[in-house]
């Protein structure tokens, strides 16, 4: 599973690799995703998996099921992130106090249809070092995020289709080239800095920034715009 962190790239350690784990769950669907860190985390071999809330459940403590069953249903119902402190019980019977850590994921109209993010394993830290541990990670989830966002935006706009297809071009280009997703966004977004738009692109672009706070413009629309960008002024009045 590929997605904004980089819980989903093992890190050569594996010790680190099972302390950081992502996840996904979709709300419409109400299907979960788990990384291989994620199955590892839980005491299942290292492969990606596709759990069921009840599956969840019962790894919970006993004493933090009831909340972490609540939580599911303000997700399904409020379409809001799961972030979390609470304990899992893995399948070995050993209990890691985790942190889950998670945002948004948004369609290309913006509409809220699951959320991402990370489990973060507690077992052995002091405090000091889990608030540490869950800064670093949360500053570096958020800009890895935001610089997959930039490329997927690119994409969508330079070939004109939906988010998640802009996402499977990257993912395809990181497999291909055995790159990490997050290197292939950066490289796409200082790429781009030396492409220049054409004048046309720059016209509609122009366009919807002016309009962007009214209707939705019409091709007709354009059209006067750029007749009227393109007409010279008259000299006299």
């Amino acid at each position: 599973m590929s997605d904004g962190s980089e819980g989903a790239e093992r890190p050569s350690d594996s010790t680190d690799y099972q302390r950081v784990a992502t996840f996904r769950f979709w709300y419409d669907t109400e299907q979960w995703e788990w990384s291989p860190e994620t199955a590892v985390l839980h005491g299942y071999p290292a492969e990606q998996m596709t759990p069921t809330t009840d599956l969840l459940a019962s790894h919970k403590h006993p004493e933090d099921r009831a909340s972490f069953l609540a939580m599911v249903e303000q997700m399904r119902v409020r379409h809001i992130p799961f972030s979390s402190r609470h304990r899992i019980i893995d399948t070995h019977g050993q209990v890691r106090p985790v942190a889950v850590i998670a945002h948004a994921i948004r369609d290309d109209t913006g509409r809220a249809v699951g959320t991402e993010g990370f489990y973060l394993d507690l077992a052995d830290y002091t405090n000091d070092s889990v608030q540490a541990e869950v800064d670093g990670h949360i500053r570096a989830f958020r800009e890895h995020s935001a610089v997959i966002e930039q490329a997927k935006g690119m994409i969508m706009l330079v070939y004109g289709v939906p988010a998640d297809r802009a996402f499977d071009v990257l993912t395809w280009r990181s497999q291909t080239s055995n790159t990490k997703l997050r290197v292939v966004c950066e490289a796409i977004v200082a790429a781009s800095t030396q492409l220049r738009a054409s004048d046309d692109m720059r016209r509609d672009f122009d366009h919807l920034i002016l309009t962007a706070a009214g209707p939705p413009a019409t091709p007709e629309d354009t059209t006067t715009a750029h007749r009227h960008h393109d007409e010279p002024t008259s000299s006299t009045e």
